[in-house]
């Protein structure tokens, strides 16, 4: 499978987010933050690495999947919100 750069870009800066998440996430247990707190933050940490799994598991669908009648091209989007829906 090769990503194109689009992806590999998107995938970066989402997995770039969850870094920061997770950093916040350790200061926050540090700091002795009201749990209900952390567990919000980590929710979104869970979310931000499964969107960044989501993207590159869509992008190799999409290879997959491409109709050569429609001239090679696939929805990504669409392959990627079919995906989501079954997390």
């Amino acid at each position: 499978m090769e990503l194109g750069e689009d992806v590999v870009a998107d995938v970066i800066k989402r997995l770039r987010r969850a870094q920061g998440q997770v950093g916040g996430l350790i200061q926050m247990m540090e700091n002795g933050r009201d749990c209900k707190d952390v567990i919000i933050q980590l929710a979104a940490v869970s979310r931000a690495l499964d969107r960044a799994g989501f993207k590159l598991i869509a992008s190799g669908l999409e290879q997959c999947v491409t109709d050569d009648s429609e001239q090679g091209v696939a929805n990504r989007a669409q392959l990627e919100k079919l995906f989501l829906t079954l997390a």
